[in-house]
């Protein structure tokens, strides 16, 4: 019979890039028997819903609801704008750029893939030659990750609609915000851009399962002009439903619903400015520990710039096995996972395990990040992975606001 420690006692803690911490007054307001879908509270909240998905966005456009992860908003955002034959252009800075690419792909366009590496934003001056020499055109959009989860790099979204506005390219402007939205600043309308998607998993703390695609009046046009889109993934009558199944195309996530509703509460309560600069303090107090530590021995921030890195995600490098050593030893004696390393290292490949990532997105406060910082240096300790000191003294300083 296989053996078996008993796991530590006391709260785990998932600190992965998503799913985030679910708030136990969204896990409370899941907990109920299935309710009506045809009248009643459910379908009264969704107007609600609708209003504050679009304050979180910072936009006064529509918004569409899927069932589904963060891979089915690109399908549905990418099926009411992308027709076969057509071509998008896309700055990849991590794995998820390369993975939307081949989303498109799927469907039947081809994609101009700028690569960027890993360990750096996109650049300007390349993306502005490759929409320069698109005289006909044929670039329908620009797939842009505010933030690659994988790479933790934030990249300048606004910079990408002065480039095509300065280009005179007609091109759709399309933002993955799947890890940032509600961790990272993110002004959808001020910012310029027609199409947006994001998940529920990440800043917006509900179990995953909803995934939502936001657009404007002109990406609506282009929409209209499509000759095909598929009936589940048409956005318009999500968008404007004559009755509420036409929101989800058939049943409801009826339970996922109340969570969100209970989300988006917490969030309109804090403020979205508030939660902007929570995420921003708490990452970097994660920063400071990480570059005290880095001092003593290999550890490194894989993105160097500060001014450059996600505030609700750090992906890290370690000497190889170090990182996946690290992990197993926090998440066996502390109940606290750490994230793995994705798309830095094939699979297989012994520096596979020299990365790692922390998510510090949604529900997250100062203690729960100094235990986080302090369970790691417990892990630095016990395995006897060359470290500098003073991590723990550096966190706590940025977090009193010193």
């Amino acid at each position: 019979m296989p053996q078996f420690s008993a796991p530590p006692s006391g709260r785990s803690y998932l600190a992965i890039p998503g799913p985030s911490v679910i708030p136990d007054a969204v896990l409370r307001a899941m907990h109920r028997a299935s309710p009506n879908i045809y009248a009643g509270e459910l379908p009264e909240m969704m107007p609600g819903i609708v209003s504050d998905l679009r304050k979180v966005a910072r936009t006064a456009g529509h918004v569409a609801l899927y069932i589904g992860n963060g891979h089915a908003a690109w399908e549905a955002a990418l099926s009411n704008v992308i027709a076969p034959g057509d071509k998008v252009l896309v700055p990849a800075t991590g794995h998820f750029a390369h993975g939307w690419a081949d989303m498109a792909e799927g469907l039947g366009a081809s994609a101009q893939i700028l690569e960027f590496g890993d360990r750096a934003p996109m650049q300007t001056e390349q993306i502005a030659e490759a929409l320069q020499a698109d005289t006909d055109h044929r670039i329908r959009a620009v797939l842009a990750v505010h933030v690659d989860t994988s790479t933790s790099v934030r990249n300048d979204v606004s910079a990408l609609r002065q480039l095509l506005d300065d280009c005179g390219h007609p091109a759709l402007l399309m933002a993955d915000c799947i890890a940032s939205l509600g961790c990272d600043v993110f002004e959808m309308d001020a910012w310029g851009v027609d199409v947006m998607v994001t998940g529920c998993q990440k800043g917006l703390m509900v179990p995953a399962g909803m995934s939502f695609v936001f657009f404007n009046d002109r990406a609506a046009a282009v929409r209209s002009e499509m000759p095909r889109v598929s009936r589940y993934w048409d956005w318009a009558p999500r968008a404007d439903p004559d009755g509420f199944w036409q929101y989800w195309n058939g049943t409801a996530p009826t339970h996922h619903l109340y969570g969100l509703r209970v989300a988006l509460d917490m969030l309109m309560a804090e403020g979205m400015e508030n939660v902007w600069a929570r995420h921003e303090r708490l990452a970097r107090a994660i920063w400071a520990a990480c570059d005290a530590w880095g001092q003593g021995g290999s550890l490194e921030m894989n993105i160097r710039d500060a001014a450059h890195r996600s505030h609700a995600v750090t992906s890290l490098r370690l000497e190889s096995p170090q990182a996946t050593a690290l992990r197993d030893w926090t998440e066996e004696n502390l109940a606290l996972t750490l994230g793995i390393g994705l798309g830095m290292a094939p699979a297989g490949d012994p520096a596979w395990h020299g990365f790692f990532r922390l998510g510090h997105m949604g529900h997250i406060n100062g203690h729960m990040i100094m235990g986080l910082l302090g369970g790691m240096d417990a892990g630095f300790r016990a395995l006897g992975i060359p470290h500098g000191q003073g991590a723990l003294d550096a966190a706590s300083a940025v977090i009193a606001g010193r």
